[in-house]
């Protein structure tokens, strides 16, 4: 099965063309085809999508439509330009110089298309002294200021994923871009470039603490401030079964009923301990020692319908069948994979669920008719290797292989 423009979702109607990647460039294409865009994948010859795996276990390529061209010869480049003709946005993730080199810089996609919105994600930005240079997510949470203060204290920073550089400071800041351009260019009927740097969205996912610390209630030392688990009341404990649980009761009165349930609420250290930073070291050994007296599920028996701010810290595999995200189908399966459903909800014009990853090329032929190409030409294409055909891969047909760019990626 393979998808085709999607008719639900308030994007409904909004044609991208996707340089395909690695990483935020995609998530940013699937934050589109999940909300409706009609999102055009294109993908090169010769290498996997951003899935190093199999390209059916791809759920970052769900939802879209794909064309293989070759970018490296100008007949693949003239295709990609004759989609970009009938598109209201590009999205690329190469290195700053790469598309322009290649042929379809946002100054020639602008000429042919002024209304176009052309949205670039780079780890460093499109200019600074780190622009030409590689790098991941690691380094860009880092430069960012944003690893730092995670972590214990006293131990190294701990790495969060890439959930807060490559996704959220990344490919979410660019999905924001695009769709704010977008809506301008419906005014101004002029496009724009978009330059989404993952340090500076990174950096903005930053702001609170920039704020507690110029007021003097944030230290540069980890996991000794409110937020990072130097605070007893907000952090991770480990049970008695080796599982955890998460507490967050920073607000008094949730403290107060968390005191009461765990039998703490005459103790005096505990009383005087919520807002004394003094003694939330000490009270933090005290509580570990009190939640590895009971395994995770009992404490969810006591817990979970208090209001303590509480919650069981959950696998990926538990997540999607667990009670609260069930009831709300937070998650779907899809192919026989599990996966999370388009968020946010809309209430009048709600995303449909997701489709399946789609097969590198397999709507080659499709689009290339749709963007005029005749029946010769395509068959042209095809015998100089310019766009490729169908063939099998994984659980369906797909048409070639995908290309690995990013903005990690060495140029092309």
């Amino acid at each position: 099965m393979t998808p085709t423009p999607r008719t639900a979702g308030p994007l409904h109607g909004l044609r991208v063309v996707e340089i395909a990647g690695l990483g935020p460039a995609p998530f940013c294409g699937m934050l589109f085809a999940d909300l409706g865009a009609d999102v055009v994948r294109v993908d090169r010859p010769g290498a996997q999508a951003g899935n190093p795996l199999r390209p059916d276990f791809d759920l970052l390529a769900r939802g879209r439509r794909s064309i293989v061209l070759d970018l490296k010869q100008p007949a693949g480049v003239a295709a990609l330009l004759r989609l970009v003709d009938g598109a209201d946005v590009l999205i690329e993730g190469m290195r700053p110089g790469v598309a322009e080199r290649l042929g379809f810089g946002p100054d020639v996609c602008a000429a042919r298309n002024p209304r176009l919105v052309y949205g670039r994600m780079t780890g460093w930005g499109q200019d600074g002294p780190l622009a030409a240079r590689a790098g991941h997510d690691i380094n860009y949470v880092s430069l960012a200021g944003a690893l730092h203060p995670m972590g214990s204290a006293g131990g190294p920073p701990a790495v969060p994923l890439n959930l807060v550089g490559d996704f959220g400071g990344g490919g979410m800041l660019l999905a924001f871009g695009v769709v704010s351009a977008v809506l301008e260019a419906r005014t101004s009927g002029l496009g724009q470039v978009i330059d989404a740097s993952i340090v500076d969205g990174t950096a903005v996912l930053t702001t609170i603490i920039h704020a507690l610390r110029a007021q003097g209630l944030w230290a540069d030392a980890r996991g000794t401030n409110l937020l990072d688990g130097g605070a007893h009341f907000y952090g991770a404990y480990e049970c008695a079964d080796g599982e955890y649980i998460s507490v967050g009761a920073i607000e008094p009165q949730f403290y107060a009923r968390l005191l009461e349930l765990l039998g703490l609420d005459q103790d005096a250290d505990f009383l005087a301990g919520h807002r004394d930073q003094r003694r939330w070291p000490a009270l933090r050994k005290r509580l570990a020692d009190v939640f590895r007296t009971r395994p995770r599920d009992e404490w969810c028996t006591l817990l979970q319908d208090e209001d303590v701010c509480f919650a069981p810290v959950l696998s990926l595999a538990e997540a999607p069948v667990a009670a609260h995200p069930m009831a709300r189908k937070t998650f779907t399966t899809v192919g026989g994979i599990t996966q999370p459903m388009p968020a946010p909800r809309f209430s009048r014009t709600p995303a449909a669920p997701p489709q399946p990853p789609t097969p590198p090329g397999a709507h080659t032929r499709e689009l290339l008719g749709e963007s005029g190409f005749t029946t010769a030409e395509i068959e042209d294409l095809f015998r100089t290797g310019v766009v490729t055909g169908a063939v099998a891969t994984g659980r369906y047909t797909a048409e070639g292989d995908s290309p690995v760019r990013g903005e990690h990626a060495k140029d092309a």
